[in-house]
């Protein structure tokens, strides 16, 4: 974990460095994390005329009427375009890594494995990391602005403790391990480029 988010400490100071020309170096957010309530940024830097390395991250450190939906992630991505980068489609192969403390949520369905129904009556607070792939379309929107859309499927491990309720307890359960496939990515991003 220590090791993804030292990774993408590094490549988000070597993107200082590079040169900022035209269609260079991307600015964005996620409108789906933005209507969640989770902060977030992404700096997109152009490599070569078909190449761009995105470096993505959010948090929610909110507990609101006691439920708890805590957690920061970083997502360094490599992506391929099919025509010019910062326009039209692209291929993506994204790293994540990053913790969390949720608990006290109610009315979630289990979902591929995860038992996300379970997050009414215990907490769970822990870390993941893991890989996945990604497609994506970026739009013009002007000059400076794009619009992004964007999914990605892969694998994410994880280590957390189980306790009894969202603020109380003893640990019911310590270091235990799952391995979730599916869903790893999606985003909807709003991209101003200079």
């Amino acid at each position: 974990m220590r090791k993804i988010f030292i990774f993408s400490f590094v490549l988000a100071c070597m993107a200082l460095f590079l040169p900022a020309r035209a269609q260079n170096v991307g600015i964005k957010t996620n409108i789906l994390y933005d209507a969640a309530l989770s902060p977030n940024l992404g700096v997109e830097i152009g490599l070569a005329p078909r190449w761009t390395l995105d470096i993505s991250g959010n948090v929610n450190a909110w507990t609101v009427d006691n439920r708890k939906w805590k957690h920061w992630l970083v997502q360094p991505e490599a992506r391929y375009w099919l025509c010019e980068r910062f326009q039209g489609n692209f291929f993506g192969l994204h790293l994540l890594g990053g913790q969390y403390n949720v608990g006290n949520i109610g009315r979630l369905p289990d979902f591929l494995g995860s038992h996300f129904s379970n997050l009414k009556d215990h907490r769970y607070q822990g870390w993941g990391a893991g890989a996945g792939i990604a497609y994506g379309h970026a739009w013009v929107l002007g000059k400076h602005w794009n619009l992004e859309a964007e999914i990605g499927i892969g694998w994410i491990y994880t280590r957390y403790d189980v306790y009894p309720c969202a603020t109380c307890g003893t640990k019911q359960a310590s270091n235990k391990v799952h391995n979730y496939v599916g869903p790893t990515k999606a985003a909807l991003n709003l991209v101003y480029l200079f």
